[in-house]
């Protein structure tokens, strides 16, 4: 399931707190909810905790717990293409290159705002739409985060049999990904704060985060792609960047042998 790893860390995160908060009772939505609604029902406080990548007006309007679920894996996208054309592809090799190139996006997706700001053009489809459009040459690049794009490669190829994982490149730009609660719960906010702190301290983050993405990072093979950073115009500026630990470093973090 898409979420299981931060179900677990969640439901751990608990556990590592009963000493301190007691018992909890964990139990999910009725509903599945897109980001806006899940929004809507953390402000009106029919849940206590959703998780979401950060920006400034979310942490005005909501509690973050600012340890990152996923150690920054959602900020590493690599692309879809059209694999006739990877030659193409090899050319690039910095931000700047980028703006000779079309990008496809959801319209409302959070991260189209970094890719404006780098001034890259963007071509706007639905998300089902938008492996067709590829396709069809409507735009060049289809950037998808390094959980989600060999998954979509495996559904969408015998669709579309010359769809490809580009092979050289990987874009990076920061893109936290926190717990949220509701301003009038701080104590739920605390909590979950301190038990994944517990869990970084005694290796449980670590182990619940390679169970679930070793695999593919193995795939990506990460360090061998030509990283391509770019600037996220939607962080806060206190976003607390600096402690290199908390975050995935393709250079450093190698996964274990399965």
């Amino acid at each position: 399931m898409r979420y299981e790893d931060i179900r677990e860390l969640l439901q751990t995160a608990l556990q590592q707190t009963e000493d301190q908060y007691g018992t909890f009772r964990l139990e999910p939505s009725k509903w599945v909810m897109e980001e806006d609604r899940a929004q809507t029902e953390l402000r009106r406080g029919d849940v206590d905790v959703i998780w979401t990548s950060t920006s400034e007006q979310r942490e005005r309007d909501f509690l973050p717990v600012r340890i990152d679920l996923r150690k920054g894996l959602l900020g590493y996208r690599i692309a879809l293409i059209d694999g006739r054309r990877q030659s193409a592809f090899d050319a690039i090799q910095a931000a700047a290159d980028l703006k000779h190139w079309r990008i496809g996006q959801g319209k409302d997706w959070g991260d189209v705002e970094v890719y404006r700001a780098a001034g890259i053009p963007l071509v706007f489809g639905r998300y089902q739409s938008l492996f067709g459009m590829l396709m069809l040459g409507r735009f060049d690049l289809y950037p998808r985060s390094v959980l989600e794009v060999f998954d979509e490669y495996r559904r969408y190829f015998r669709q579309y049999p010359h769809l490809a994982v580009e092979q050289r490149l990987v874009f990076y730009y920061p893109w936290p990904y926190y717990f949220f609660c509701n301003r009038a719960n701080p104590k739920l906010a605390q909590r979950l704060k301190l038990g994944l702190a517990r869990m970084r301290a005694n290796g449980s983050f670590d182990e619940i985060f390679w169970k679930y993405h070793g695999e593919v990072l193995r795939q990506a093979a990460l360090r061998d792609r030509r990283l391509i950073s770019l600037p996220n115009p939607l962080l806060p500026s206190d976003a607390p960047l600096t402690d290199k630990s908390m975050w995935f470093d393709p250079l450093r973090d190698r996964p274990p042998k399965p």
